[in-house]
């Protein structure tokens, strides 16, 4: 028996929003052109440069009009009814903390401890709390949208990798087998790092019997967590938090050995070359062996879209396509591009750019657990919920991401 999965259609707003971008991606490519063509025959107009500057922006602003549009038509929709059901005792007892600070022993996980403080230590929520959590940061949080995540119940997640693979030979029939070379592994540690935010409640807020406490508790840390995640997953140093992509050892890629990612360099000190720029594109897409090549992506900020998004192949055609589907990406060079504005922006010696199979190279590991504590006197008449969740992350393999550095060499 097979399961049919079924996707919503999107709403008139998405739909609305992805013509728009069609509609100024078209203008913008027309006037673009006009830009060119005036450049090339050495008749630079400045009102060209000002319209297709200013049509850029509207892309880019349509684009996220759009994300954003799709995103909330994926996210759970808040439910403002009451519910007409009796809640369970394990939601009796944890809506009664939260709005009460009341506890009721024995009915939801006391954590009296941590492992630093006595008193820092809270309730852990229920677990369709914590996957509710999880599932807005998946939507919110866009490298767990791109990369592999891992639970665990402990505080290091240690994962056996080989950098060597086991040797194999062709022999003889009768011939003697002899030993072949056993594979060289590395073990590679990936801690728990505490992420925690503080949303603030009014007493008339957590009084309200129409409230949905845990959507409105899931939603105040939705950003907040998916902004410093994003953050540490592409710069964290690896104290405190994740360590990002670009925290590693980078080298030159035919110099890179394992523990290093590799770059390729685009041969000009904070730019793209002004002949064939795209080339460097495709050199980056062949950089990483073919089994990373299927599913391989680009991760670029706004301002390095921006650039690319003018380029064209040999025949004439732009290279970077819109997302024509609801849930699509858009494409350069026929593979999908992330938007994460934490890449740092093109400047001399700026890996701005970085292509792979993020699924296969970077991990991110979750400890399972949301802590709430109710803090009623730090912030009066307010009421924080300080909400700790432990996330790490890191490269898990060094061969399945490279970087384009903005360098001569």
């Amino acid at each position: 028996m097979t399961t049919e999965t079924k996707h919503a259609a999107p709403s008139p707003e998405t739909r609305a929003a992805l013509h728009e971008v069609m509609a100024i991606l078209e203008n913008y490519k027309a006037t673009n052109n006009e830009r060119v063509a005036a450049i090339e025959a050495k008749q630079a107009d400045v009102l060209l440069e000002e319209k297709t500057a200013r049509l850029d922006a509207e892309v880019s602003r349509a684009q996220a009009r759009y994300d954003r549009s799709l995103n909330e038509h994926r996210r759970p929709a808040l439910d403002p009814a009451p519910r007409l059901a009796e809640p369970d005792e394990r939601k009796a007892a944890w809506n009664a903390y939260l709005k009460t600070g009341q506890v009721m022993p024995g009915l939801i996980e006391a954590k009296g401890l941590s492992e630093s403080v006595n008193a820092s230590g809270g309730f852990l929520t229920l677990p369709e709390l914590e996957a509710q959590i999880l599932r807005r940061l998946s939507l919110s949080s866009l490298m767990r949208d791109i990369c592999q995540i891992q639970v665990m119940g402990a505080g290091v997640y240690r994962k056996p990798v080989s950098t060597v693979g086991i040797g194999a030979s062709w022999m003889a029939e009768t011939a003697a087998r002899p030993e072949t070379t056993a594979p060289t592994l590395d073990i590679i540690d990936f801690p728990a790092f505490d992420l925690y935010a503080a949303p603030a409640a009014t007493q008339s807020l957590l009084d309200d019997a129409l409230i949905n406490l845990d959507d409105w508790l899931a939603a105040e840390i939705d950003d907040a967590f998916a902004a410093q995640e994003t953050s540490a997953f592409i710069n964290g140093d690896g104290v405190n938090k994740p360590k990002g992509l670009l925290g590693y050892t980078i080298a030159a890629d035919a110099s890179q050995t394992w523990g290093q990612l590799g770059y390729l360099a685009t041969g000009v000190a904070g730019g793209f070359p002004t002949t064939n720029p795209t080339d460097k594109l495709i050199d980056l897409i062949y950089t990483p062996k073919v089994q990373y090549r299927a599913g391989g992506r680009f991760v670029m900020n706004r301002k390095t879209v921006s650039a690319v998004r003018k380029f064209k192949d040999n025949n004439g055609n732009y290279i970077w396509n819109a997302a024509l589907q609801p849930g699509a990406s858009a494409t350069l060079l026929g593979y999908p591009v992330t938007e994460i504005e934490t890449m740092p922006d093109v400047a001399a010696n700026s890996y701005s750019i970085a292509f792979g199979d993020f699924k296969r190279g970077y991990l991110i590991v979750d400890r399972a657990g949301v802590r709430v504590l109710r803090d009623p006197y730090s912030a009066k008449p307010n009421v924080l919920f300080y909400t700790t969740k432990r996330v790490g992350g890191g490269i898990q393999n060094f061969d399945a991401i490279k970087l384009l550095k903005f360098a001569a060499s």
